[in-house]
């Protein structure tokens, strides 16, 4: 199994949560102070990461972006999976 850390790349908007470079890791818990929008987002995304899958249109099969679905307050995140 890998490991999937994500980072903030962007930011837009008046989010409370997180700043760009803010980075957490992504496994069984909810990491503390991630916001629950933002995460259930990611978790399919890191789902298919942990398990060795990646995305066709990612140019890295390491990484991807994956965006936060508050359309005011846009926050965009890198996913990037590790060895564990």
């Amino acid at each position: 199994m890998y490991r999937v850390i994500a980072k903030v790349v962007s930011r837009k908007g008046t989010c409370g949560n997180h700043k760009v470079g803010d980075e957490f890791i992504i496994g069984e818990k909810t990491p503390p102070n991630v916001c629950s929008g933002a995460y259930n987002s990611l978790f399919p995304f890191a789902q298919v990461m942990l398990y060795g899958g990646s995305f066709p249109w990612a140019k890295d099969p390491d990484k991807t972006t994956v965006a936060c679905p508050d359309p005011e307050n846009a926050v965009v995140f890198e996913l990037r999976r590790t060895s564990a």
